[in-house]
């Protein structure tokens, strides 16, 4: 009984919790999914009922199939991108030196203001004419003309990775430094007495042993990455043409902009299942990679 009474404590306590999540997640999750099959404006109340035309229009719209292929590219490239920078530099500043403290400080300051402004930022330093930042400096240094960073298809694609990269390998550099500083020292020092090297120790000790920051760091940069609107929005606008549209942003055009909210919410839908799986096949992948290395 007295087991009974405190189990019943716990969910009164997580009843709020519950509450708020089906309020702002279940329930608008829910009510997409109906909206998805009608007209609806957004606006008006009457609308009609127009079973799944809607998601037959999703893959025959150029801005939404190039925003899903950006955005996919988007995901996987700055994924393998910070995750190639953040555990060397995880492990040079788990290194012991007088300003080790005020380096992690300032690695991990970008991820700290809004992505919509540090796009913006990025966006003077990038402008693709003679007086962006970074144009200037090539000038002087190089004597080159004037880049088109935001302006050219290849390059403003490369350009919001390269940012969004910049703006997260310092946290996700954290993370991995939280899981260095969890590695006993004995493992490195019974390696050193086997005659193992750096490099050796590195490949059979540190990288098997940040498998669960692994874990969680790509989950959460590839949902992250799949998700993104600021950074590629405020930098190029979507453009050149629909080449840096992300699929966030096109579900925002055609809902808001354009006042197709039942193909937005079809839109949503079918984003939804695509995180859902990319997610799930992520996760159970790396646990088993996990459970390789244990």
């Amino acid at each position: 009984m007295v087991r009974l009474l405190r189990q019943l404590q716990f969910q009164i306590f997580l009843l709020p919790i519950l509450i708020v999540y089906t309020l702002f997640s279940i329930y608008p999750l829910f009510k997409s999914l109906l909206l998805s099959f009608t007209n609806f404006d957004g606006y008006t109340k009457a609308f009609d009922f127009v079973g799944i035309k809607n998601y037959k229009l999703i893959f025959s719209d150029d801005a939404i199939v190039s925003g899903m292929s950006y955005t996919l590219m988007f995901a996987i490239f700055s994924t393998l991108l910070i995750t190639v920078l953040a555990i060397p530099l995880a492990m040079i500043l788990d290194q012991k030196f007088y300003t080790s403290k005020l380096h992690r400080a300032i690695f991990f300051f970008p991820s700290i203001p809004s992505g919509l402004l540090l796009a913006y930022i990025w966006g003077f330093i990038l402008a693709p004419i003679s007086s962006g930042v970074l144009n200037k400096v090539l000038k002087e240094l190089f004597n080159l003309g004037p880049q088109p960073w935001l302006s050219d298809p290849l390059l403003a694609k490369l350009s919001t990775i390269a940012v969004a990269a910049w703006a997260s390998a310092g946290w996700h550099a954290v993370l991995y430094l939280a899981f260095l500083q969890s590695i006993s020292r004995d493992y490195y020092e019974a390696a050193a007495i086997d005659g193992a090297n750096r490099w050796q120790q590195i490949r059979y000790i540190t990288l098997p042993l940040l498998s669960p920051a692994m874990t969680i760091s790509v989950m959460l940069l590839l949902t992250g990455g799949l998700k993104v609107f600021e950074i590629p929005f405020a930098l190029t606008r979507g453009g050149p043409g629909f080449e840096t549209h992300t699929i966030t942003q096109v579900i925002v055009l055609r809902g808001i902009t354009e006042t197709q909210y039942g193909l937005a919410s079809a839109m949503s839908i079918v984003f939804f299942l695509i995180v859902l799986l990319i997610a799930y096949f992520q996760v159970t992948l790396m646990q088993k990679r996990e459970e390789r290395n244990r």
